[in-house]
């Protein structure tokens, strides 16, 4: 499975001066068990989330948040990065944005979910980003979802399963069972981990239905199926 590292020169000035910014509080010590978390698919500079997230409030008080094409400009340059804590940074000004995000912004995302990917910015991107992104432009939905379920690209199909673990009642049921259905015999770890969570985070909500599904599908493998009924079990239980 390849990672590709982008290279590309930083072309926004705010990257750049981020980038300067976290540099100056690098930590080898933490980075070397933080990398080998990762399984050594991407260096880090050291410094945890808590720490991070601090230092990003603290640069954006005093340079400004970036809005519009600066902030997508930004975003990029920050992907680029070798660092992760680069992408996490991204992320956090992607979620931040997510409200007022243009709506052919799902083009970024969509490359930003097939670069430098691993479960820790897919899902993040999935969730918190792509899903509230579609919820507010439902029509990209068929287009873009169908386009990703049908990939090779394990991340994309992930995000396809994934993108309405947030719509609690709202969820497209069908859409949800459907892609499920078509991966359903997937012998990737992160597809089959996809669909349990998936269906567990549904059951909360229509837990019947899921019942029901996963009865009646019985190419899902042990793994989807004990991540999707553990709340349900859970509940019999009790």
């Amino acid at each position: 499975m390849s990672h590709p590292q982008t290279k590309q020169q930083i072309t926004s000035p705010i990257a750049a001066q981020l980038e300067a910014w976290l540099k100056t509080h690098a930590n080898q010590d933490i980075a070397g068990p933080m990398e080998a978390y990762m399984r050594n698919l991407f260096p880090f500079l050291g410094i945890k989330n808590p720490e991070r997230t601090l230092l990003e409030r603290e640069f954006w008080q005093y340079h400004g948040v970036p809005a519009g094409e600066e902030l997508i400009a930004c975003v990029e340059a920050l992907w680029a990065l070798p660092e992760r804590e680069f992408q996490y940074t991204a992320l956090n000004l992607l979620e931040k944005h997510v409200k007022k995000a243009e709506k052919e912004h799902i083009d970024l995302l969509e490359k930003l979910i097939v670069t430098n990917s691993w479960w820790d910015s897919v899902d993040t991107i999935a969730g918190k980003i792509v899903g509230k992104h579609l919820m507010r432009f439902p029509d990209l939905i068929p287009t873009y979802t169908e386009k990703w379920i049908r990939s090779d690209n394990m991340w994309l199909q992930r995000t396809a399963i994934l993108f309405q673990l947030g719509y609690k009642e709202r969820t497209n049921q069908e859409l949800l069972f459907d892609y499920i259905r078509r991966t359903a015999d997937s012998k990737e770890f992160f597809i089959r981990k996809a669909i349990g969570w998936a269906l567990r985070q549904y059951s909360k909500v229509n837990e019947e239905a899921v019942r029901q599904f996963v009865a009646e599908t019985p190419q899902l493998s042990g793994l989807s199926v004990r991540e999707a009924l553990k709340v349900v079990d859970k509940n019999k239980e009790e």
